[in-house]
This record gives structure tokens, sequence and C-alpha cells, in this order.
């Protein structure tokens, strides 16, 4: 995979991966009635976040540079196949922002990052803990702050509000808050973020029934 030099504003010289940046750009050009409060949102997250470099979790999916953004991506393109086969009423630039920042409070806030590199050279060798929670940032909730900083930005629909704070599902408490009422967006952003966090990022390719059938 090539890699492009990106210089961010935030006090940080990288190089992003070409593809993740290419498809990045493409779902971005779905967004066409509210492009101009997301192009603001991204401004401000490229100016004063470490957005297009986080990682998506301290040690489980996508703990790597970069990891956030691809994440985000992976989530997203998912999100897109399942609408057009479920849900085509949704409109794409709804699946867009609801997927691209589902986990826009990963970023913490405008120069308080959320994820710190881990210090602890034991954790990071023995428990593959390669990041650490900001601890002096207000305990909120992901989710919640997720919504919280792109509302400030761009408006959005109670769908597109319900598919935030709760995609991730009943694997939260607060998941049984709407149990039964999930709009069809929520059920199908959740299902999104699982199948890219356990499938694709994990790289479990599903088994063919056939192979199986085949050695008995």
């Amino acid at each position: 995979m090539t890699e492009e030099k990106m210089q961010g504003e935030f006090g940080w010289t990288g190089e992003i991966p070409t593809d993740a940046k290419e498809r990045y750009s493409r779902l971005l050009l779905k967004i066409v009635q509210r492009k101009k409060q997301v192009d603001e949102l991204i401004k401000m997250l490229e100016k004063d976040t470490n957005w297009l470099t986080d990682p998506a979790s301290t040690r489980f999916h996508m703990s790597q540079k970069f990891g956030l953004l691809i994440h985000s991506v992976n989530v997203t393109e998912i999100l897109l196949k399942l609408r057009e086969t479920l849900a085509s009423k949704i409109s794409e630039e709804s699946c867009v922002i609801a997927g691209l920042f589902h986990d826009l409070g990963k970023v913490g806030m405008p120069g308080k990052p959320y994820y710190l590199p881990n210090t602890d050279d034991w954790e990071i060798k023995y428990r593959g803990k390669k990041y650490v929670v900001n601890n002096s940032l207000p305990t909120v909730s992901v989710s919640v702050r997720s919504l919280y900083i792109l509302s400030k930005f761009v408006p959005l629909l109670d769908e597109e509000v319900q598919a935030i704070v709760y995609h991730d599902g009943l694997f939260v408490e607060s998941g049984k808050e709407i149990l039964g009422k999930e709009e069809p967006l929520t059920l199908l952003l959740h299902w999104s973020d699982y199948w890219a966090t356990k499938v694709i990022e994990d790289k479990k390719v599903p088994s063919s029934s056939k192979d199986y059938f085949d050695k008995i």
C-alpha cells in the first residue's frame, strides 16, 4: 500500500495510508445537503484534534495509528451496503454522517486527546495495550461525546441521534433503554460496527458450509 505525506496542524506530521484517505474522501462526497456544516467540522477536527491519526481502541480493534479513521470508513462502507439491500429509503447522507462519526468522541476534545500512548512497557508487551485513556478528561461516554461534538456543527435527524448514541446496542447497559424501539438506522449502524470490528478488522474469513459437509 502506498502512503502519502500529510501535515497536520495539531502538532503531528505523519503518513496516512492512501487507500484509507481515498475511501474517506469518496464517502464525504456523498454528503450534499449538509456539506458546508460537515466541512466546518472536518476543518476543526483536522486542526484541533488527532482525528486522522488516532487509534480506535487501547488494545482491541484497530489499536494503531490511523485506526479510528480506518474503522470509521469500514463501518460506513458496510452500512451503505446494508442500506442498499435492506433500507434504501434511508439517505446515503444519513448513513455517511452516522457511520463516519459514530465514534467521534474518541478524539477527546479540541486540544485534549482521548487516547494517549501507553508508557507502561509491561502492559504493552504482555497485554498489547498500546494506548491509555486520558483521565484528565471529564468522564463521558464515547457515544455522548460523539453526539456533542457532531451536533455543535451539523444539524442531525432524530434517527441519526439515536443511531449514534445507541450504536453499541446491548453490549452496553444503556442499550436496554431503547430495546425493541430501535430505528432502522440504529440497527444497521450497530451491525455494521460489529461486522467491521469482528470480521474485517479481526480478519475472520467466513467459513464455507460446503467445505464442512465435504469432510463428512
